[in-house]
């Protein structure tokens, strides 16, 4: 039997959830070509739960529609781009956000594939209010950021986040226990963090003045 919650719960953790994916996106946007592609694998991984998990085809097709537009637009805007995303990462993050909520069972897929771009926000959004800045404020301190300062190449960055997300978006299809895609979660928290540890001995910290590119 699903559990029944209180309305005002159920819409406060849908607002939070929306609002949590619009700026997940929106600072994912920092490098060439990484928030299209990760949101085009998410809406393709949304598509084959709805369609053949869920058998909910009617649904599938709003995310099947979203992956084909961005990755028509994802030539243009994959590094060197030639056309940039602005405040279509708002969009975007919207659109991923309310298809992961239509039809249900789907928040704890979409966390899977979006696990290294929401760690990232939540390392950095926790490490900002620890020293007393704006958590929402954008800084070089995200993981591409600091991957560009370590001189790796934004093409390389842009297909190691794809790999990630793809390969976790797949271990979220195969797994039906929501319990085992949170314990997955956790695998992908202490991943990112040996990341940050190893990336951190390698660059030196940003400066608080330093913003990130919206």
């Amino acid at each position: 039997m699903v559990p029944r919650f209180p309305y005002w719960l159920t819409v406060t953790v849908s607002l939070f959830w929306v609002g949590l994916m619009i700026n997940t996106v929106n600072f994912l946007d920092g490098s060439d070509g990484l928030a299209a592609g990760v949101v085009a694998i998410g809406a393709l991984v949304i598509f084959i739960h709805s369609t053949f998990n869920l058998e909910q085809v009617s649904v599938g097709l709003l995310p099947l529609a979203l992956c084909g537009a961005v990755l028509g637009f994802l030539p243009y805007n994959f590094h060197p781009a030639r056309i940039f995303m602005g405040g279509g990462a708002y969009f975007l993050g919207y659109a991923i956000g309310v298809m992961a909520i239509i039809g249900g069972a789907k928040m704890a897929t979409i966390l899977l594939v979006m696990g290294l771009p929401l760690v990232d926000l939540a390392w950095q959004a926790g490490s900002r209010l620890l020293r007393g800045q704006n958590p929402m404020q954008g800084d070089r301190g995200h993981l591409h950021f600091r991957l560009i300062d370590a001189g790796v190449s934004p093409r390389l960055i842009a297909l190691g986040y794809y790999a990630f997300c793809a390969l976790f978006g797949a271990i979220a299809l195969l797994i039906d226990s929501e319990l085992y895609k949170l314990l997955t979660l956790g695998v992908i928290v202490v991943l990112v963090a040996l990341v940050f540890v190893v990336i951190s001995l390698r660059t030196p910290r940003p400066l608080a003045s330093e913003k990130a590119a919206e």
